[in-house]
């Protein structure tokens, strides 16, 4: 059994349930079609352990098909529109995001096991606001007139699309992150080829068909669904320009590696091990919040999750007896569920490897203050509840590796600099966090941490427009805000000879 038995989903609404009874198959050209093979594979609730249902499973001749319908796509129908109507769909697609919100939120919480109340309050609402934002840039894209020294010369620049995009997004955030890539590269005129994640499948084929709905032209966004060798071929494809992938920074080392090969366009949003730093000065109420919600939220399955906690010695027992009390009286439970706050993991390979991870902080020493050691057998749920971790050492593979469950490990400090260097001391740089009252010593950490994003008083806040992304083995590139708008447009420079 698991750490809570078994458990009972609540049933989803009629939508959500008409969605699960419908054949779930590629998305290519415009059209629902079978893959070439007929194979198919099944996605599984994570509150239960049950299937969800059959999804069609994309071999080689299907990233084929994909790839040269989003050719013609960028070649044909969708390279022609003005950029306004681009604009218009882009928008008219957030629009039916909003109008479908219960069931993409129904869905998402049934394929990922996160909460409904965050499905809901998070999820849904901000993969419209990224189409929304995105919705407005097409008709801002700008070139230059550039001022040159030769006689009788025009010169200027175009922003023009990089083409055919492979979209590669993980299971964690598979609605969110589908919208992060999307948005931006149909805002900047490309065509892609998206491809979800083998875990959570359904609401990347549910915006699929608000795709057809919203009217874009055939081809414009195809969806393969399928497992590692699906997304390889993906990758591998000749006629791909750029790859955007989130994902485990193993995975993200080869596809970097093929890119690089290639010469391919390539954003990568890889993994964190992210550092959240307490000074004795902080409202340690907030403080208390921030560090339990940063590492506990969508239970640790996060990027950017607060997962070493520094807390100067001063205040470290009042801290961490306070995230102990929330991590206790956490309400662990199926997804469906209104009153639950932290769903199971999304897997039974993810509960393994969480497990495996508790395992090795007991054994190396450390104290495990909060959570418990699920058994081997998860049973009817995925589930494992929040867990603290003190009297660590920072060369434990608790405090070095992404864990990427609900596991924190909490340190003393004594002053800035000797915490500058712990938080830095990791191949990782995704995000950070420092609570305190003064700016100066806010300020002062943001510049001297090494991280993507610095959070102040707070912990992973988000915007469409404000660009996210990793240093050192967190990633390349950034998505969202102009940036990740860059990130899928090529710059061309034109010479012009005026001379009469």
């Amino acid at each position: 059994m698991s750490a809570l038995g078994a458990c009972v989903n609540p049933s989803p609404g009629v939508a959500a349930r008409a969605f699960l009874s419908r054949p779930h198959l590629l998305f290519i050209g415009g059209r629902f079609v079978a893959s070439a093979t007929g194979r198919t594979f099944a996605t599984v609730d994570p509150s239960t352990g049950e299937r969800l249902a059959q999804v069609a499973h994309a071999g080689p001749e299907d990233v084929e098909a994909a790839v040269a319908a989003a050719r013609t796509a960028l070649e044909g129908a969708w390279g022609a529109l003005p950029a306004a109507e681009r604009g218009r769909l882009i928008t008219r697609l957030a629009d039916l995001v909003e109008r479908n919100a219960e069931e993409l939120a129904e869905l998402e919480s049934l394929d990922v096991g996160k909460p409904i109340a965050k499905t809901r309050a998070l999820d849904v609402p901000a993969a419209a606001a990224q189409f929304r934002y995105f919705g407005g840039w097409p008709t801002k894209i700008e070139g230059e007139t550039i001022p040159v020294a030769v006689p009788d010369t025009l010169c200027y620049t175009r922003k023009e699309p990089v083409g055919v995009c492979a979209q590669i997004v993980p299971w964690n955030f598979p609605l969110l992150m589908a919208a992060w890539k999307l948005g931006a590269a149909l805002a900047a005129g490309c065509t892609v080829v998206l491809k979800p994640a083998e875990q959570t499948p359904l609401t990347t084929l549910r915006l699929a068909e608000l795709i057809a709905e919203a009217g874009f032209p055939e081809g414009t966004v195809n969806v393969l669904t399928g497992d590692g060798p699906t997304g390889a071929a993906l990758v591998d494809h000749p006629g791909i320009d750029k790859i955007a992938f989130t994902g485990s920074t193993a995975v993200g080392r080869e596809i970097g590696a093929k890119a690089g090969a290639r010469l391919k366009r390539v954003t990568l949003e890889l993994g964190g091990k992210s550092p959240n730093i307490v000074l004795p000065d902080a409202d340690i109420e907030a403080a208390i919040s921030g560090a339990a919600e940063g590492i506990f939220f969508n239970t640790g399955q996060a990027c950017n999750a607060a997962s070493r906690l520094y807390v100067h010695r001063d205040v470290f027992d009042d801290v961490v007896e306070g995230v102990l009390a929330r991590a206790r009286r956490a309400r662990v439970g199926p997804a469906l569920d209104p009153a639950t706050e932290y769903g199971p993991l999304v897997s039974a390979e993810q509960y393994r490897r969480v497990r495996g991870y508790l395992l090795d902080g007991v054994s190396e020493g450390a104290v495990l203050r909060a959570g418990e050691v699920p058994a081997a057998d998860p049973g009817g749920g995925y589930f494992v509840r929040p867990a603290l971790f003190t009297n660590v050492t920072p060369t434990m593979r608790i405090c070095r590796e992404e864990i990427f469950g609900p596991v924190l490990v909490a340190a003393p400090f004594e002053t800035v600099d000797e915490v500058v260097r712990l938080a830095n001391d990791t191949e990782y740089g995704l995000a950070a966090g420092v609570w305190t009252r003064s700016l100066s010593a806010a300020h002062g950490l943001a510049a001297r941490l090494k991280a993507g994003s610095v959070y102040l008083n707070s912990w992973a806040p988000g915007d469409p427009a404000s660009p996210f992304g990793g240093l050192k083995a967190s990633g390349v590139g950034r998505e969202m805000g102009r940036a990740g708008l860059d990130a899928y447009l090529e710059l061309k420079t034109v010479w012009t000879s005026i001379a009469p």
